[in-house]
């Protein structure tokens, strides 16, 4: 990869100096930050939905986050959006078919944008990063990110990564955030282990979308058994705290099924906690070993922990869009594509009612 910070030029940043306390130390922990982590790991595209209305101006926002790993599987969930909004929200039969017709689009083609009741859709595309030090210790969260002290542990906790953002470039920044925006500006893969067409359509993205937009940090497990590399193990989490309650839920219901220490086909209220209390488990110990590192991680709110040979860690990443001057960057012809577009639902009548399969 390279990120020469003599890129392309794009528009001007705003810049906001940091006043309150808060900011000032989310600014001081941001420069500790690049201090320590003086490369990237590029871990590769992530896909989403975004949407522009006339009223937002050059605004756009996220309507399905931008986490998917292949365009068509961002395709899929503005699919589902737009169905249940034609079966549940539409204010008429007129609306409904509009819906609807995007929606047989949807099940038909590789749609990368439609015009639906006067909302443009966008599938876009996001680069994932994260920093890393000189010893290839991937980015741990930061003390000034959220990471709210009440969270839940349960599995299943709502974690609604993207909610409402609002992608503005226009919006005011702080200096060490303009700073990693600007050095971003000509990223782009150059290393020979990428295809030749992969290396060519990121340097014309760099021409044609010249500005980058960050999002906001988001949080992942990553697991490594040994020397292996390390390896995401889950989905993007909007807190450290999200991503440590998955991995406290992983460790004691997950990891055992895939050990073969409880049955993939054992009732989902069945886990290491429960098996060990029966007391006639013969792999009881083994299990213990997981329940031991939960424990650990949920009691001290650890950023990692090891069992059975393989350690698990809460790191940072970061994603950003590129821009141009239609707004974020869409699917490259060299995407790959990892599935086909297909009917997601059942049919669907323009009263909103819903058909036999048969029919």
């Amino acid at each position: 990869m390279s990120n020469d910070s003599e890129g392309p030029l794009g528009q001007p940043v705003v810049v906001r100096i940091p006043v309150e306390p808060v900011e000032a130390a989310m600014e001081a922990d941001a420069l500790d930050a690049a201090v320590r982590h003086e490369s990237l790991a590029v871990r590769g595209p992530l896909f989403g939905i975004a949407t522009r209305c006339e009223e937002d101006g050059p605004r756009w926002r996220v309507a399905v986050p931008i986490i998917h790993g292949c365009p068509q599987q961002a395709r899929d969930s503005l699919n589902s959006l737009l169905w249940f909004r034609a079966k549940d929200d539409a204010k008429d039969v007129a609306e409904r078919r509009a819906l609807l017709a995007a929606v047989s689009r949807l099940e038909r083609e590789y749609v990368n944008e439609l015009t639906v009741l006067g909302t443009r859709f966008r599938v876009v595309r996001a680069e994932e990063y994260a920093g890393m030090d000189a010893r290839g210790n991937i980015e741990l969260p930061r003390p000034t990110d959220p990471d709210p002290l009440d969270g839940g542990w349960e599995p299943g906790v709502s974690d609604p990564l993207d909610l409402d953002l609002v992608l503005d470039m226009d919006a005011p920044i702080s200096p060490l955030q303009a700073a990693e925006r600007l050095a971003m500006r000509s990223l782009a893969y150059t290393g020979s282990r990428f295809p030749a067409d992969v290396r060519g359509d990121s340097a014309r993205a760099v021409e044609t979308h010249p500005d980058v937009l960050l999002l906001p940090a988001s949080f992942i497990v990553v697991e490594r058994s040994g020397k292996k590399n390390w390896r995401p193990g889950g989905s993007l989490h909007t807190t450290a705290h999200a991503a440590r309650s998955a991995l406290y839920n992983g460790l004691t219901w997950m990891e055992p099924r895939l050990l073969g220490l409880i049955p993939f086909d054992a009732p989902g209220n069945v886990d290491a906690y429960s098996v060990i209390a029966e007391g006639t488990s013969p792999v009881a110990d083994r299990l213990a070993e997981f329940t031991g590192a939960a424990d650990r991680l949920r009691a001290g709110r650890l950023n990692e922990v090891e069992a059975h040979g393989t350690t698990y860690r809460i790191v940072r990443s970061r994603r950003l869009l590129r821009w141009g001057p239609e707004g974020p960057e869409g699917p490259r012809p060299s995407d790959v594509n990892t599935q086909t577009p297909m009917v997601m639902h059942p049919p669907l009548d323009e009263n909103g009612v819903i058909q036999p399969e048969s029919e």
